[in-house]
Protein backbone atom coordinates (compact mmCIF):
# COMPACT_ATOMS: atom_id res chain seq x y z
CA UNK A 1 0.00 0.00 0.00
CA UNK A 2 1.27 3.26 -1.00
CA UNK A 3 1.58 6.30 1.49
CA UNK A 4 -0.81 9.13 1.13
CA UNK A 5 1.82 11.05 0.19
CA UNK A 6 2.87 8.89 -3.36
CA UNK A 7 -1.00 8.20 -3.88
CA UNK A 8 -1.67 11.83 -4.34
CA UNK A 9 1.01 11.98 -7.13
CA UNK A 10 -0.80 10.62 -10.14
CA UNK A 11 0.30 10.43 -12.87
CA UNK A 12 3.58 9.90 -11.54
CA UNK A 13 5.88 13.00 -11.76
CA UNK A 14 9.87 12.40 -12.97
CA UNK A 15 11.88 14.43 -10.15
CA UNK A 16 14.58 16.87 -12.34
CA UNK A 17 17.59 17.20 -9.80
CA UNK A 18 19.45 19.30 -13.07
CA UNK A 19 18.85 22.64 -14.11
CA UNK A 20 16.01 22.94 -16.93
CA UNK A 21 17.46 22.42 -20.89
CA UNK A 22 16.84 26.86 -20.89
CA UNK A 23 18.69 27.51 -18.41
CA UNK A 24 22.07 27.12 -20.41
CA UNK A 25 25.69 27.33 -18.70
CA UNK A 26 25.92 28.94 -15.65
CA UNK A 27 27.85 32.64 -15.41
CA UNK A 28 30.38 30.81 -13.64
CA UNK A 29 31.65 28.02 -15.49
CA UNK A 30 31.26 30.77 -19.08
CA UNK A 31 33.79 32.32 -16.89
CA UNK A 32 35.85 29.60 -16.47
CA UNK A 33 35.51 28.11 -20.10
CA UNK A 34 36.89 31.45 -21.09
CA UNK A 35 39.43 32.04 -18.44
CA UNK A 36 40.85 27.95 -19.38
CA UNK A 37 40.06 27.83 -22.90
CA UNK A 38 43.72 27.57 -23.25
CA UNK A 39 44.24 24.78 -20.49
CA UNK A 40 41.09 22.86 -22.35
CA UNK A 41 42.67 22.66 -25.59
CA UNK A 42 46.02 21.26 -23.81
CA UNK A 43 44.21 18.77 -22.53
CA UNK A 44 42.52 18.03 -25.97
CA UNK A 45 45.86 17.29 -27.57
CA UNK A 46 47.17 15.28 -25.32
CA UNK A 47 44.32 13.21 -25.51
CA UNK A 48 43.81 13.04 -29.33
CA UNK A 49 47.47 13.93 -30.31
CA UNK A 50 47.05 14.22 -33.66
CA UNK A 51 44.78 11.79 -34.54
CA UNK A 52 41.42 13.49 -34.19
CA UNK A 53 41.32 15.68 -37.43
CA UNK A 54 41.86 14.26 -40.98
CA UNK A 55 44.75 15.65 -42.84
CA UNK A 56 43.63 18.21 -45.13
CA UNK A 57 44.32 17.18 -48.67
CA UNK A 58 41.32 18.64 -50.08
CA UNK A 59 42.66 22.58 -49.66
CA UNK A 60 44.54 21.75 -53.13
CA UNK A 61 41.10 21.33 -54.73
CA UNK A 62 39.27 24.16 -52.91
CA UNK A 63 42.26 26.80 -52.86
CA UNK A 64 44.74 25.44 -54.53
CA UNK A 65 44.77 28.36 -57.34
CA UNK A 66 45.50 31.05 -54.69
CA UNK A 67 48.74 28.60 -53.75
CA UNK A 68 50.30 28.74 -57.19
CA UNK A 69 52.13 31.27 -59.45
CA UNK A 70 55.35 33.29 -59.58
CA UNK A 71 57.95 33.65 -56.51
CA UNK A 72 57.01 32.08 -53.43
CA UNK A 73 54.33 32.20 -50.96
CA UNK A 74 53.93 33.32 -46.83
CA UNK A 75 51.32 31.18 -45.70
CA UNK A 76 49.79 31.78 -42.33
CA UNK A 77 47.81 28.96 -40.35
CA UNK A 78 45.77 30.40 -37.67
CA UNK A 79 45.29 27.35 -34.89
CA UNK A 80 47.41 25.25 -36.88
CA UNK A 81 46.98 22.57 -33.88
CA UNK A 82 48.54 19.25 -34.43
CA UNK A 83 49.54 20.13 -38.61
CA UNK A 84 46.54 18.57 -40.31
CA UNK A 85 46.46 21.32 -42.60
CA UNK A 86 50.44 22.55 -42.71
CA UNK A 87 52.17 19.62 -43.92
CA UNK A 88 49.62 18.60 -46.80
CA UNK A 89 50.50 22.08 -47.85
CA UNK A 90 54.87 21.97 -47.82
CA UNK A 91 53.93 18.84 -49.18
CA UNK A 92 52.39 19.58 -52.44
CA UNK A 93 53.43 23.39 -52.61
CA UNK A 94 57.77 23.55 -52.55
CA UNK A 95 57.44 27.47 -52.51
CA UNK A 96 55.23 27.92 -49.79
CA UNK A 97 56.82 29.04 -46.13
CA UNK A 98 54.58 28.52 -43.57
CA UNK A 99 53.85 30.58 -40.31
CA UNK A 100 51.76 28.44 -37.83
CA UNK A 101 50.23 29.54 -35.13
CA UNK A 102 48.10 28.19 -32.18
CA UNK A 103 47.47 29.24 -28.59
CA UNK A 104 48.00 25.42 -27.39
CA UNK A 105 51.69 24.84 -26.49
CA UNK A 106 51.09 21.43 -26.28
CA UNK A 107 49.72 21.81 -30.43
CA UNK A 108 52.94 23.45 -31.26
CA UNK A 109 54.92 21.07 -29.74
CA UNK A 110 53.20 18.50 -31.44
CA UNK A 111 53.81 20.37 -35.06
CA UNK A 112 57.33 20.55 -33.94
CA UNK A 113 58.07 16.79 -33.27
CA UNK A 114 56.61 15.78 -36.64
CA UNK A 115 58.78 14.14 -39.01
CA UNK A 116 57.94 16.65 -41.71
CA UNK A 117 58.86 19.38 -39.81
CA UNK A 118 61.90 21.57 -40.48
CA UNK A 119 62.43 25.39 -39.88
CA UNK A 120 63.10 26.23 -43.39
CA UNK A 121 59.51 25.52 -44.40
CA UNK A 122 57.89 25.94 -41.23
CA UNK A 123 57.63 29.19 -38.44
CA UNK A 124 55.70 27.76 -35.71
CA UNK A 125 54.99 29.63 -32.24
CA UNK A 126 52.53 29.75 -29.65
CA UNK A 127 50.18 32.70 -29.82
CA UNK A 128 46.89 34.01 -28.72
CA UNK A 129 45.37 35.89 -31.50
CA UNK A 130 43.05 37.55 -28.38
CA UNK A 131 45.73 38.96 -26.91
CA UNK A 132 48.81 39.01 -28.14
CA UNK A 133 50.28 40.89 -31.22
CA UNK A 134 50.66 38.73 -34.26
CA UNK A 135 53.67 41.06 -35.37
CA UNK A 136 55.84 40.23 -32.83
CA UNK A 137 56.23 36.55 -34.18
CA UNK A 138 55.69 37.95 -38.28
CA UNK A 139 55.85 41.15 -40.58
CA UNK A 140 53.50 43.41 -40.99
CA UNK A 141 52.05 43.23 -44.52
CA UNK A 142 54.05 39.79 -45.38
CA UNK A 143 51.60 37.26 -45.35
CA UNK A 144 49.78 36.17 -48.55
CA UNK A 145 47.28 33.65 -47.72
CA UNK A 146 45.77 33.27 -44.18
CA UNK A 147 43.74 29.98 -43.53
CA UNK A 148 41.95 29.44 -40.61
CA UNK A 149 39.96 26.16 -40.72
CA UNK A 150 37.68 25.81 -37.81
CA UNK A 151 39.65 27.78 -35.94
CA UNK A 152 37.58 31.04 -35.48
CA UNK A 153 34.51 29.09 -34.31
CA UNK A 154 36.62 28.44 -30.96
CA UNK A 155 36.83 31.93 -30.15
CA UNK A 156 34.47 33.67 -28.46
CA UNK A 157 32.15 35.95 -30.33
CA UNK A 158 32.67 39.24 -28.10
CA UNK A 159 36.85 39.10 -29.07
CA UNK A 160 36.28 37.68 -32.74
CA UNK A 161 36.74 41.25 -33.96
CA UNK A 162 40.58 41.13 -32.29
CA UNK A 163 41.52 38.18 -34.35
CA UNK A 164 40.17 39.53 -37.53
CA UNK A 165 42.18 42.92 -36.98
CA UNK A 166 45.25 40.80 -35.79
CA UNK A 167 45.11 39.33 -38.91
CA UNK A 168 44.68 42.17 -40.99
CA UNK A 169 48.08 43.88 -39.79
CA UNK A 170 49.76 41.21 -41.31
CA UNK A 171 48.26 40.37 -44.69
CA UNK A 172 49.43 42.07 -48.07
CA UNK A 173 47.51 44.28 -49.13
CA UNK A 174 46.79 41.72 -51.92
CA UNK A 175 46.69 39.09 -49.22
CA UNK A 176 43.33 36.31 -48.87
CA UNK A 177 42.21 34.74 -45.91
CA UNK A 178 40.55 31.37 -46.66
CA UNK A 179 38.08 30.12 -43.97
CA UNK A 180 35.94 27.09 -43.39
CA UNK A 181 33.80 26.85 -40.44
CA UNK A 182 31.05 25.80 -38.83
CA UNK A 183 27.10 26.65 -40.19
CA UNK A 184 23.90 27.02 -38.14
CA UNK A 185 21.99 24.48 -38.79
CA UNK A 186 24.74 21.80 -38.34
CA UNK A 187 23.59 18.60 -36.64
CA UNK A 188 26.06 19.08 -33.98
CA UNK A 189 24.66 22.68 -32.74
CA UNK A 190 21.09 20.83 -32.42
CA UNK A 191 22.66 18.27 -30.27
CA UNK A 192 24.26 20.99 -27.83
CA UNK A 193 21.13 22.67 -27.76
CA UNK A 194 19.12 19.53 -26.41
CA UNK A 195 21.90 19.33 -23.82
CA UNK A 196 22.08 22.48 -22.22
CA UNK A 197 25.59 23.56 -23.14
CA UNK A 198 24.70 26.66 -24.50
CA UNK A 199 26.81 29.81 -23.86
CA UNK A 200 25.17 32.22 -25.37
CA UNK A 201 23.17 32.80 -29.18
CA UNK A 202 25.05 29.58 -31.34
CA UNK A 203 28.02 29.45 -29.19
CA UNK A 204 28.16 25.95 -27.44
CA UNK A 205 30.85 24.40 -24.90
CA UNK A 206 32.02 20.63 -25.77
CA UNK A 207 32.06 17.75 -23.16
CA UNK A 208 35.61 18.31 -22.39
CA UNK A 209 35.48 21.90 -22.40
CA UNK A 210 36.52 23.15 -25.74
CA UNK A 211 33.39 25.83 -27.33
CA UNK A 212 32.52 25.79 -30.90
CA UNK A 213 30.59 28.82 -32.55
CA UNK A 214 27.81 28.26 -35.31
CA UNK A 215 28.15 30.69 -38.05
CA UNK A 216 25.58 31.42 -40.28
CA UNK A 217 26.75 33.34 -44.17
CA UNK A 218 25.08 36.79 -42.43
CA UNK A 219 26.88 36.80 -39.33
CA UNK A 220 30.14 35.72 -40.79
CA UNK A 221 29.89 38.51 -43.41
CA UNK A 222 28.96 40.82 -41.74
CA UNK A 223 31.72 40.18 -39.19
CA UNK A 224 34.50 40.65 -41.63
CA UNK A 225 33.22 43.30 -43.50
CA UNK A 226 32.93 45.15 -40.38
CA UNK A 227 36.54 44.71 -39.61
CA UNK A 228 37.65 45.95 -43.19
CA UNK A 229 37.41 42.81 -45.09
CA UNK A 230 35.57 42.43 -48.29
CA UNK A 231 34.09 38.91 -49.13
CA UNK A 232 35.36 37.55 -52.17
CA UNK A 233 33.82 33.82 -51.78
CA UNK A 234 30.99 32.99 -49.43
CA UNK A 235 28.72 29.92 -49.07
CA UNK A 236 27.14 26.68 -47.44
CA UNK A 237 28.68 23.29 -47.82
CA UNK A 238 26.42 20.50 -46.85
CA UNK A 239 27.66 16.87 -46.57
CA UNK A 240 25.88 13.69 -45.63
CA UNK A 241 28.17 11.75 -43.20
CA UNK A 242 27.15 7.86 -43.15
CA UNK A 243 28.86 5.99 -40.42
CA UNK A 244 27.78 2.27 -40.97
CA UNK A 245 28.99 0.36 -38.01
CA UNK A 246 26.78 2.37 -36.06
CA UNK A 247 23.77 2.97 -38.38
CA UNK A 248 24.67 6.74 -38.19
CA UNK A 249 23.52 9.21 -41.15
CA UNK A 250 24.61 12.74 -40.03
CA UNK A 251 23.69 15.98 -41.76
CA UNK A 252 26.94 18.03 -41.99
CA UNK A 253 27.03 21.77 -42.42
CA UNK A 254 30.07 24.11 -42.95
CA UNK A 255 30.26 27.72 -43.99
CA UNK A 256 33.51 27.88 -46.81
CA UNK A 257 34.94 31.60 -47.67
CA UNK A 258 37.40 33.82 -48.85
CA UNK A 259 38.06 37.16 -48.01
CA UNK A 260 40.70 39.96 -49.00
CA UNK A 261 41.22 43.12 -47.51
CA UNK A 262 39.32 46.51 -48.30
CA UNK A 263 41.57 49.25 -48.89
CA UNK A 264 41.33 52.74 -47.15
CA UNK A 265 39.62 54.13 -50.56
CA UNK A 266 37.42 51.84 -50.70
CA UNK A 267 38.84 49.78 -54.10
CA UNK A 268 39.23 45.88 -54.39
CA UNK A 269 41.66 43.70 -55.98
CA UNK A 270 40.38 43.43 -59.34
CA UNK A 271 39.61 39.37 -58.61
CA UNK A 272 37.30 40.46 -55.76
CA UNK A 273 34.92 43.01 -57.36
CA UNK A 274 32.79 40.92 -59.40
CA UNK A 275 32.24 38.47 -56.24
CA UNK A 276 31.20 41.51 -54.61
CA UNK A 277 28.28 41.45 -52.12
CA UNK A 278 26.99 45.20 -51.51
CA UNK A 279 24.80 45.25 -48.51
CA UNK A 280 23.31 42.88 -45.67
CA UNK A 281 20.38 42.76 -47.48
CA UNK A 282 21.62 40.68 -50.28
CA UNK A 283 22.99 38.25 -48.17
CA UNK A 284 20.42 38.06 -46.53
CA UNK A 285 18.24 37.15 -49.36
CA UNK A 286 20.75 34.70 -50.20
CA UNK A 287 20.41 33.00 -47.20
CA UNK A 288 16.87 32.72 -47.70
CA UNK A 289 16.99 31.46 -50.95
CA UNK A 290 19.08 28.99 -50.28
CA UNK A 291 17.06 27.49 -47.33
CA UNK A 292 14.03 27.58 -49.23
CA UNK A 293 15.50 25.66 -52.17
CA UNK A 294 15.04 27.78 -54.64
CA UNK A 295 19.08 28.41 -55.53
CA UNK A 296 19.85 24.71 -54.33
CA UNK A 297 22.95 25.05 -57.10
CA UNK A 298 24.99 26.98 -54.90
CA UNK A 299 24.70 24.75 -51.99
CA UNK A 300 28.14 22.46 -52.14
CA UNK A 301 27.46 19.18 -51.51
CA UNK A 302 30.09 17.27 -52.92
CA UNK A 303 33.00 17.90 -50.44
CA UNK A 304 35.68 16.00 -48.41
CA UNK A 305 34.89 15.81 -44.64
CA UNK A 306 37.07 17.75 -42.64
CA UNK A 307 37.04 14.59 -39.77
CA UNK A 308 38.15 11.69 -38.65
CA UNK A 309 35.65 9.39 -37.31
CA UNK A 310 37.08 10.30 -33.25
CA UNK A 311 35.40 13.65 -34.58
CA UNK A 312 31.92 12.42 -35.77
CA UNK A 313 31.52 10.55 -32.43
CA UNK A 314 32.37 13.29 -30.33
CA UNK A 315 29.93 16.23 -32.33
CA UNK A 316 27.34 13.67 -32.35
CA UNK A 317 27.56 12.56 -29.40
CA UNK A 318 28.45 9.31 -28.94
CA UNK A 319 31.40 7.91 -27.12
CA UNK A 320 34.60 8.89 -27.57
CA UNK A 321 36.16 8.91 -24.44
CA UNK A 322 37.15 5.68 -22.43
CA UNK A 323 35.68 6.20 -18.25
CA UNK A 324 37.67 6.94 -16.29
CA UNK A 325 38.89 4.12 -13.49
CA UNK A 326 39.20 4.97 -9.84
CA UNK A 327 41.16 3.27 -7.24
CA UNK A 328 38.70 3.25 -4.10
CA UNK A 329 41.29 1.59 -1.28
CA UNK A 330 39.13 1.83 2.50
CA UNK A 331 39.99 1.00 5.95
CA UNK A 332 39.61 -2.93 6.53
CA UNK A 333 41.52 -4.00 3.35
CA UNK A 334 38.10 -3.17 1.16
CA UNK A 335 39.75 -2.27 -2.49
CA UNK A 336 37.38 -1.45 -5.43
CA UNK A 337 37.73 -0.24 -9.16
CA UNK A 338 35.23 2.21 -10.01
CA UNK A 339 34.46 3.02 -13.82
CA UNK A 340 32.92 6.67 -13.72
CA UNK A 341 33.20 9.66 -16.48
CA UNK A 342 36.32 11.37 -16.96
CA UNK A 343 36.69 14.35 -14.82
CA UNK A 344 37.24 16.57 -18.48
CA UNK A 345 33.32 15.70 -18.87
CA UNK A 346 32.02 15.89 -15.99
CA UNK A 347 31.40 19.68 -16.41
CA UNK A 348 29.14 19.69 -18.84
CA UNK A 349 27.55 16.11 -17.77
CA UNK A 350 23.75 16.62 -16.16
CA UNK A 351 23.65 13.42 -14.99
CA UNK A 352 25.46 13.45 -11.23
CA UNK A 353 25.52 9.93 -11.11
CA UNK A 354 27.95 9.37 -13.30
CA UNK A 355 30.94 10.66 -10.95
CA UNK A 356 31.91 9.85 -7.51
CA UNK A 357 30.95 12.26 -5.08
CA UNK A 358 33.80 12.90 -1.59
CA UNK A 359 30.84 11.56 0.66
CA UNK A 360 30.64 8.56 -0.95
CA UNK A 361 34.18 7.45 -0.63
CA UNK A 362 34.33 8.83 3.47
CA UNK A 363 30.83 6.92 4.20
CA UNK A 364 31.99 3.76 3.12
CA UNK A 365 35.37 3.85 4.77
CA UNK A 366 33.04 4.51 8.34
CA UNK A 367 31.15 1.75 7.43
CA UNK A 368 33.84 -0.96 6.53
CA UNK A 369 35.08 -0.68 9.81
CA UNK A 370 31.92 -0.30 11.30
CA UNK A 371 30.01 -3.83 10.74
CA UNK A 372 27.83 -3.58 13.18
CA UNK A 373 26.21 -0.57 11.55
CA UNK A 374 24.93 -3.58 8.41
CA UNK A 375 25.40 -6.58 10.21
CA UNK A 376 22.05 -8.83 9.43
CA UNK A 377 20.50 -5.97 8.26
CA UNK A 378 17.75 -4.78 5.08
CA UNK A 379 20.06 -1.75 3.49
CA UNK A 380 18.46 0.39 1.18
CA UNK A 381 20.84 2.83 -0.45
CA UNK A 382 19.10 5.94 -2.42
CA UNK A 383 21.02 7.78 -4.93
CA UNK A 384 23.98 5.87 -5.47
CA UNK A 385 25.24 6.79 -8.09
CA UNK A 386 27.01 4.47 -10.63
CA UNK A 387 29.67 3.81 -8.03
CA UNK A 388 27.84 2.45 -5.17
CA UNK A 389 30.72 1.79 -2.78
CA UNK A 390 28.81 2.24 0.32
CA UNK A 391 26.55 -0.77 -1.19
CA UNK A 392 28.98 -2.94 -2.26
CA UNK A 393 30.64 -2.43 1.36
CA UNK A 394 27.22 -3.37 2.95
CA UNK A 395 26.97 -6.50 0.88
CA UNK A 396 29.89 -7.94 3.35
CA UNK A 397 27.67 -7.86 6.63
CA UNK A 398 23.96 -7.38 5.44
CA UNK A 399 21.59 -9.74 4.78
CA UNK A 400 19.96 -7.83 1.38
CA UNK A 401 21.11 -4.53 -0.03
CA UNK A 402 19.51 -2.40 -2.79
CA UNK A 403 21.01 0.36 -4.36
CA UNK A 404 18.89 2.40 -5.91
CA UNK A 405 19.36 5.79 -8.28
CA UNK A 406 17.26 7.71 -10.99
CA UNK A 407 19.22 7.78 -13.65
CA UNK A 408 19.45 4.76 -15.81
CA UNK A 409 23.23 5.68 -17.08
CA UNK A 410 24.31 5.61 -13.78
CA UNK A 411 22.60 2.19 -13.44
CA UNK A 412 24.18 0.58 -16.36
CA UNK A 413 27.42 1.67 -15.01
CA UNK A 414 26.66 0.38 -11.76
CA UNK A 415 25.76 -3.00 -12.61
CA UNK A 416 29.51 -3.08 -14.52
CA UNK A 417 31.02 -2.17 -11.59
CA UNK A 418 29.33 -4.59 -9.06
CA UNK A 419 29.91 -6.88 -11.40
CA UNK A 420 33.74 -6.66 -11.55
CA UNK A 421 34.07 -5.82 -7.94
CA UNK A 422 32.09 -8.09 -6.14
CA UNK A 423 32.27 -11.87 -6.23
CA UNK A 424 29.36 -14.33 -4.31
CA UNK A 425 27.91 -14.59 -2.11
CA UNK A 426 28.23 -10.83 -1.50
CA UNK A 427 27.15 -10.17 -5.00
CA UNK A 428 24.15 -12.00 -4.13
CA UNK A 429 23.59 -9.76 -1.86
CA UNK A 430 23.35 -7.04 -3.67
CA UNK A 431 21.00 -5.71 -6.03
CA UNK A 432 20.41 -2.66 -8.25
CA UNK A 433 17.21 -1.01 -9.03
CA UNK A 434 15.45 2.13 -10.50
CA UNK A 435 13.99 4.64 -7.91
CA UNK A 436 12.51 7.80 -8.61
CA UNK A 437 12.02 9.13 -5.70
CA UNK A 438 8.26 10.14 -5.34
CA UNK A 439 7.44 7.93 -7.72
CA UNK A 440 4.52 5.39 -6.46
CA UNK A 441 5.91 2.53 -9.04
CA UNK A 442 9.48 2.32 -8.26
CA UNK A 443 8.49 2.73 -4.35
CA UNK A 444 6.09 -0.91 -4.82
CA UNK A 445 8.56 -2.44 -6.81
CA UNK A 446 11.60 -2.08 -4.27
CA UNK A 447 8.49 -3.37 -1.86
CA UNK A 448 8.07 -6.83 -4.13
CA UNK A 449 11.74 -6.81 -3.43
CA UNK A 450 11.66 -6.56 0.48
CA UNK A 451 8.03 -6.43 1.79
CA UNK A 452 9.55 -6.01 5.32
CA UNK A 453 10.87 -2.53 4.84
CA UNK A 454 14.04 -2.03 5.42
CA UNK A 455 16.32 -1.56 8.79
CA UNK A 456 18.77 0.56 7.21
CA UNK A 457 18.72 3.43 4.23
CA UNK A 458 22.13 5.12 3.15
CA UNK A 459 22.16 8.36 1.20
CA UNK A 460 25.34 10.23 0.48
CA UNK A 461 25.23 13.72 -1.20
CA UNK A 462 21.37 13.38 -2.16
CA UNK A 463 20.66 16.59 -0.69
CA UNK A 464 21.98 19.22 -2.24
CA UNK A 465 18.51 20.04 -4.78
CA UNK A 466 15.85 22.12 -2.45
CA UNK A 467 13.26 20.22 -4.74
CA UNK A 468 14.55 17.21 -4.02
CA UNK A 469 14.38 17.09 -0.08
CA UNK A 470 10.51 16.29 0.09
CA UNK A 471 10.36 13.51 -2.21
CA UNK A 472 13.36 12.19 -0.70
CA UNK A 473 12.50 11.54 2.70
CA UNK A 474 8.66 10.86 1.34
CA UNK A 475 10.06 7.82 -0.09
CA UNK A 476 12.32 6.87 2.34
CA UNK A 477 9.30 7.16 5.28
CA UNK A 478 7.51 4.66 2.66
CA UNK A 479 10.09 2.11 2.68
CA UNK A 480 11.87 2.44 6.44
CA UNK A 481 10.61 -0.41 8.70
CA UNK A 482 8.81 0.49 11.23
CA UNK A 483 9.75 -2.24 13.10
CA UNK A 484 12.14 -2.81 15.94
CA UNK A 485 15.71 -3.93 15.18
CA UNK A 486 16.87 -6.53 17.09
CA UNK A 487 20.91 -6.05 15.96
CA UNK A 488 23.62 -4.37 17.80
CA UNK A 489 22.71 -1.37 19.55
CA UNK A 490 20.77 0.38 17.02
CA UNK A 491 17.19 -1.38 18.10
CA UNK A 492 15.76 1.36 15.49
CA UNK A 493 15.42 1.58 11.97
CA UNK A 494 17.63 4.62 10.85
CA UNK A 495 18.20 6.94 7.90
CA UNK A 496 21.57 8.06 7.56
CA UNK A 497 22.71 11.21 4.93
CA UNK A 498 25.99 12.21 4.68
CA UNK A 499 26.56 15.28 2.86
CA UNK A 500 28.60 18.34 2.22
CA UNK A 501 26.00 21.27 2.92
CA UNK A 502 25.73 22.96 -0.85
CA UNK A 503 22.23 24.79 -1.66
CA UNK A 504 20.18 23.34 0.99
CA UNK A 505 20.51 24.34 4.83
CA UNK A 506 20.18 22.16 7.32
CA UNK A 507 16.92 23.79 9.07
CA UNK A 508 15.00 22.70 5.54
CA UNK A 509 16.20 19.41 6.05
CA UNK A 510 15.22 19.11 9.22
CA UNK A 511 12.07 20.30 8.21
CA UNK A 512 11.33 17.95 5.61
CA UNK A 513 12.48 15.09 7.59
CA UNK A 514 10.05 16.22 10.40
CA UNK A 515 7.41 16.24 7.49
CA UNK A 516 7.23 12.57 7.07
CA UNK A 517 7.73 11.76 10.24
CA UNK A 518 11.68 11.38 10.59
CA UNK A 519 13.60 12.89 14.09
CA UNK A 520 17.39 14.16 13.98
CA UNK A 521 19.02 11.62 16.92
CA UNK A 522 22.08 12.36 16.48
CA UNK A 523 24.62 14.30 14.04
CA UNK A 524 28.11 14.53 12.98
CA UNK A 525 30.03 17.27 13.74
CA UNK A 526 27.78 18.56 16.69
CA UNK A 527 26.90 14.68 18.77
CA UNK A 528 23.65 13.61 19.83
CA UNK A 529 21.19 16.99 20.02
CA UNK A 530 19.52 15.39 23.13
CA UNK A 531 21.94 13.54 24.78
CA UNK A 532 25.91 14.70 23.68
CA UNK A 533 27.80 12.26 25.50
CA UNK A 534 25.66 9.58 23.92
CA UNK A 535 26.50 9.71 20.36
CA UNK A 536 26.12 6.54 18.15
CA UNK A 537 27.93 8.34 15.60
CA UNK A 538 30.82 9.34 17.72
CA UNK A 539 31.63 5.90 18.70
CA UNK A 540 32.34 4.97 14.68
CA UNK A 541 35.35 6.67 14.91
CA UNK A 542 37.13 5.08 17.49
CA UNK A 543 38.70 2.71 15.10
CA UNK A 544 39.06 5.63 11.83
CA UNK A 545 41.69 8.40 12.02
CA UNK A 546 39.73 11.17 10.22
CA UNK A 547 42.96 12.48 8.58
CA UNK A 548 43.32 9.74 6.72
CA UNK A 549 39.57 9.45 5.60
CA UNK A 550 38.04 12.80 5.77
CA UNK A 551 38.36 14.66 2.41
CA UNK A 552 36.47 17.87 3.71
CA UNK A 553 35.67 19.32 7.13
CA UNK A 554 32.54 20.16 5.47
CA UNK A 555 31.32 16.91 5.81
CA UNK A 556 28.51 16.35 7.67
CA UNK A 557 26.33 13.06 8.83
CA UNK A 558 22.59 13.45 9.84
CA UNK A 559 21.09 10.27 11.73
CA UNK A 560 17.15 10.35 11.69
CA UNK A 561 15.13 7.58 13.05
CA UNK A 562 10.94 7.42 12.69
CA UNK A 563 9.25 9.57 15.37
CA UNK A 564 6.70 7.22 17.37
CA UNK A 565 2.92 8.48 18.30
Amino acid sequence: MASPEFQEQNPPHKLQIYPNASSGVSLFWRDKYERDARKYWDIFYKRHQDKFFKDRHYLDKEWGHYLIGTGSKNLLEIGCGAGNTIFPLIATYPDVFVHACDFSARAISLVKSHGSFTETRINAFVCDLTNDDLRDHVDSSSIDIVTMIFVLSAVSPEKMTKVLQNVRNVLKPNGRVLLRDYATGDLAQERFTCKDQMISENFYVRGDGTRAFYFSEEYLGSLFRGNGYHIEELGLRCKQVENRSRDLVMNRRWIQAVFCVSHEDGSITARSAEASIPNEENVKNEVNDRILGETVNEVEVDIEVDMSEGMATEMFGLSLYNNEIVDINLQGDLNFKITVLPKEYQHTCKSTGLMLWESARFFASVLAVNPAILEGKRVLELGCGCGGICSMVAARFADLVIATDGDAEALDLLSQNIASNLIPPFLDRLHERMLEWGNPHHVESIKKSNSKGFDVIIGTDVTYVSEAILPLFATAQSLISSSNVDHGNNSEAALILCHVPRRVDEPSILSAAHQHGFKLVDKWPGGNPINPAQSTIASWFSNIKLDDVLPSPALNILYFTLRHS
